[in-house]
């Protein structure tokens, strides 16, 4: 998936938390909001505080979406809030191959 699709598809399933996210579909997508925050910071600090408020909830859907492709609950999400050792245990999460088939895989 290329940096665009990637970006197209998660304003699509803007609130989608059921499916499958890909690695690089999660990557990209972070990349965009990072970018594009850092960029707003810059200009100012009330526009990257309104980007990341509208990105807040495509950002939970596609981070719950790339949780089901390694088979596990979109609810691990809240790992997050453990600092440093969530954190680490987040990034391995998300940089893992999906698993398939899985209980998250569309029924045949």
């Amino acid at each position: 998936m290329t940096f665009g699709e990637s970006i197209g598809t998660c304003f699509k399933k803007y609130a989608t938390f059921d499916g499958r996210a890909t690695r690089s579909e999660y990557w990209w997508f972070f990349l965009f909001t990072f970018l594009v925050s850092v960029a707003l910071g810059i200009v100012s600090e009330v526009l990257s505080g309104l980007f990341t408020l509208a990105v807040l909830l495509p950002s939970l859907a596609v981070g719950a979406r790339r949780l089901h492709d390694i088979d596990k609950s979109g609810w691990f999400l809240l790992v997050w809030f453990i600092p440093i050792i969530g954190w680490i245990i987040m990034i391995v999460w998300a940089v893992q191959e999906g698993k398939e088939p899985n209980r998250f895989s569309a029924a045949a």
